[in-house]
């Protein structure tokens, strides 16, 4: 096997330091956890409207939804504390 740069000996390693170069992307990590909210209260919405997602065997799809919600906020309150943040340390 090679490359541009010439023959790789060992391909596993050629892969891990490519890996290396990347640096993490700057996100709001709040933001991202409010996101993931709104699209919780969407699928509990739509999970209420329609009958066929919340009877018989599906009837946990609602409490799914209403567990997302609370574990999402609750993630916000601790990211906002900043524990959850890295930015803050």
């Amino acid at each position: 096997m090679s490359t541009a740069d010439g023959p790789v000996s060992n391909p596993q390693q050629s892969r891990r330091d490519a890996g290396a170069e990347v640096a993490p992307a700057a996100v709001d990590t709040a933001r991202v956890l409010a996101v993931g909210v709104v699209l919780w209260c969407v699928a509990l919405a739509l999970t209420l409207a329609v009958p066929a997602l919340h009877t018989g065997a599906r009837s946990w799809w609602p409490w799914s939804c209403a567990v997302g919600i609370a574990g999402g906020l609750l993630a916000i309150l601790y990211v906002r504390r900043g524990r959850g943040n890295i930015a803050a340390h």
